[in-house]
Order: structure tokens, then sequence, then C-alpha cells
């Protein structure tokens, strides 16, 4: 059987697709025949939806499995019925949740395409008719979510199920687990000079006046001088939404919407990037095309030094107790990451235990001769967007490769046991809700997916 999370996260980025895919028919995704798959309540699912989907995901390389269509189509029912009963329970879904995850839906097809106007070009329709076309199918996603989390909410496992669990697993089919390791950092961003400062606004000031002056292009300017590795190739052209807040710099984001079209900023300074100089290009709503440069005031090896010196002292404390590493990251750090992630590095599935390669190279020159428990010396480092710091880096653990197993890797082993444990507890919800709903599945269906006929009720309905 094929696991419920696996078949969630296969739906959760498919089905938001569907309004898009749907809006392209006639033109590269063309449905000549339709029928109706499903039924759920009030609710249906139509071929065309799974179809689409389908090409959808092969065409932007996302992996499926063989039975892809099947797949689909028994998460669909599930989540429809998931959806179903979060109203009936009043769970809460807020409009403000819902757009929100529009406004990111929006922003990976935007980027997909590469611009607004290549977005609406391929689908037919404006952004905002997408953006309605999308609504139900995302509220249904959120309250489909907020019922399996209300089910399984009760779900625990004790060390002897996972102990259970993994004795049950073929000694030939344990995975090899590559190197890993976990380490965590305290990050000191110094401040520029005044003068380097004051120097770097001057010359912004310089960029805004040759513009106006039609000596430049705000173009051809940002890919020369801007110090934004995101937007310095395309000439500093972004588009953005005034509801990303937690994406964009505040400063940077409420100037660009006081702008009008055409108009350029003053310089305007971001204490965590540097001075921006800001045009605005077009707005439509909530949504705007900016250009922008960037700079950074340098700083120098006085600051460095006096952000070594600050860090060497935090270090001492740590080695003598009188502070946990966690404890001092959060006190000293100017990371930005630190509060809703701590001071770990993260794996991609959010786990702290990550594979050595995955660290950048300056990271990886300060620990190849540390041991586990080791925390470095003051470093000094550069981050991704090109910001000088220094860094105090510790070593908490480090594994070899080797095969799964109960003493170095329990918390997989006891997270893929809880899944399961999960699993089994929504299944049986499942078991007992289908009879209260109605519910009838396409025959051909059934017979070429049978994780579909548990969705047949007690009167055996089809078409």
């Amino acid at each position: 059987m094929v696991s419920f999370r696996y078949l969630f996260t296969i739906v959760f980025m498919l089905l938001a697709a569907a309004a898009f895919s749907q809006s392209k028919q006639g033109q590269a995704h063309k449905v000549v025949i339709d029928k109706i798959l499903g039924v759920v309540g009030d609710r249906i699912i139509l071929q065309s939806d799974i179809q689409n989907e389908i090409s959808d995901a092969m065409r932007r390389g996302d992996h499926l499995p063989e039975n892809a269509a099947c797949v689909i189509m028994e998460q669909s029912m599930l989540s429809k019925i998931l959806a179903l009963q979060a109203e009936k329970d009043s769970l809460p879904v807020s409009d403000e949740d819902v757009e929100a995850q529009l406004d990111l839906r929006t922003r990976n097809w935007i980027n997909q395409f590469g611009s607004v106007q290549a977005l609406e070009e391929v689908a037919g329709k404006t952004v905002y008719q997408l953006k309605d076309d999308s609504r139900p199918l995302i509220r249904e996603q959120l309250l489909a979510q907020a019922m399996q989390r209300k089910v399984v909410e009760n779900v625990h496992i004790t060390p002897s199920e996972v102990k259970t669990f993994f004795d049950k697993i073929p000694t030939d089919s344990l995975p090899f687990i590559e190197s890993q390791i976990e380490v965590g950092q305290i990050n000191i961003y110094p401040k520029a000079a005044k003068e380097v400062e004051d120097y770097i606004y001057n010359e912004m000031l310089n960029y805004k006046k040759q513009i106006e002056s039609g000596a430049t292009t705000f173009e051809n300017l940002a890919k020369r001088v801007s110090e934004d590795p995101g937007s310095k190739e395309r000439g500093g052209n972004y588009e953005i939404n005034r509801s990303d807040k937690n994406t964009w710099d505040p400063v940077f984001l409420s100037t660009s919407f006081r702008l009008k079209p055409g108009e350029i900023s003053m310089p305007v300074k971001s204490n965590k990037f540097g001075y921006f100089l800001i045009k605005q290009e077009d707005r439509r709503g909530d949504d705007a095309k900016i250009r922008m440069i960037l700079r950074i005031p340098p700083v120098t090896e006085t600051e460095l030094s006096i952000a070594r010196a600050k860090l060497d002292s935090v270090r001492a404390e740590i080695i003598e107790n009188k502070i946990s590493f966690k404890d001092a990251a959060y006190k000293y750090s100017d990371d930005d990451n630190l509060k809703n992630y701590g001071p770990f590095i993260l794996n991609e599935d959010g786990s702290t235990f990550i594979p050595i390669d995955h660290l950048d190279k300056e990271m990886l020159n300060t620990i190849k001769d540390m041991k586990v428990g080791d925390i470095s010396q003051p470093v000094n480092f550069t981050n991704d967007q090109g910001k000088k710091g220094v860094r105090l880096v510790y070593l908490k653990s480090r594994t070899e490769a080797h095969r799964l197993n109960l003493k170095d890797d329990y918390s997989k082993i006891a997270d893929q046991a809880m899944m399961i444990k999960k699993n089994q507890e929504l299944d049986k919800w499942l078991e007992r809700r289908i009879p209260n709903y109605y519910i009838i599945v396409d025959k051909e269906a059934a017979e070429n997916c049978p994780g579909l006929h548990k969705y047949q009720t007690t009167e055996n309905r089809g078409f």
C-alpha cells in the first residue's frame, strides 16, 4: 500500500496545478474526451483533472510512480472526504491562509515561466483569473490537511514499537546511509564604518542622477554595479507581491509600493542587506514589477577583528559551561533564520543531519580538522548574499557511512514507524467515515486501480 504521506505529498504538489492546467486546454494540453471519474458529496473528479496534473508534473520534471493516475485519483477521493469532514467539524481555515497559499503558488508559476506576462500568455488567463480558479482547490487542500492532523494528533509511539518495526525489516533491505553531520553556527555581521556607508550612499545618489539624465539605463547599471546575485544578470528585475513580507526586506517592500510607475527611489538602507535603489516599472493591485540595485557597504578588517574578539569571548563562555551553544546562539547570533529554524544547519527534510557535501566550501574548510564536540575559533565567512561576517562553528555529531541501525538512526526509524502508525489510524478513520458520504467511482477506474475499491459504498454504486 502506498503510504498516506506519499500520496498526500504528490497531490499537494499536483492538485494546485489543476486550474492552471484546465486553462490550457485547447493549447499544449488539450483534452478531447472527458468524463467524471468520481463523486464525493457535491464534489467531482474529472478525467481531465488527472490527465492534466500528470502532464504538468512531467513537464516540470517531477518524479511520478508508474501508477500515477491511480495514486492521484485515490488521493483526490481521500482529500475530498477529509475536506468535507473538516467543514462539518468547523475546523479553522481562514481566508488569509488560503490567500497566502495562493500567493505562494502564483509566485512559483511566475518563477517557472519567467514573468507574469509569460505565465498569462501560456495560461490564456490573467493571474487574477488563475487565482480565482485555484482558490477552491487550495481551500480543499488546507481543510484536508487540518482534518488529517486532527485524526492523528493523539497517535504516539513507544521505543518498543520502534524496535519491533525495525526488527521486521529484512536485513538485506536495510538502506545504506551516507556520512552525515550535525553542525551549528553563531554568526555576527559587523556594520561598515560610517564613512564607508556615506560613500556608498553618495554613489547611489550618483547612479540615480545618471539614470534620470539619460546617461545610462537602470537595467545596464544594475548589470554593472548591483551586488544582488538573484537579479544582477536580469538588470535588477523582480516581480513582487505586497503580501510577501517573509521573502522581501520590509524597507525594500514598502519603498517599492510607494513609488509610481517610472519613478526611482532615493537610496534606502536595509539593516539586513545594504542600500537599495528601486525603480517601479509597473503595478497592478498588490503585484508590481520593479528593478533594483543593491550595494553592500564593505566591512574592513577592523570591523571583522572586533567581531572575532566578541565571538572569542562567547566561545570561552561556552567552553566553561557558563552558557550552552544553543542559548549563546539565540543571545548573540545575527542570523535571521535562527528564530524559526534554530542554530543548526538543516537538511532538505528538516532534519539537523546533513550530508557533508551539502555544506559550503568555507564551512567544509572550517570543520575538516574538527572533532565531535569541538567549537571552532572565530572565522571569517561570506554568506549567500555576499555579506561578510564572522562565525563560530559547533560540530555536534558525525556519523560514518553505514547500514541503517537503531543505534545511529533511531530518530529516522522512529519517524518512519510513526508515519505507518498514523497511516493505520487514518485508514481506520476512513473506513468508519466512507459509509456516511455519497460516493461513486467510475467502474473502469475502480477495475484499474485496486486502491479505489475501499471508496465504493455498501451499495456498490458505480457508473
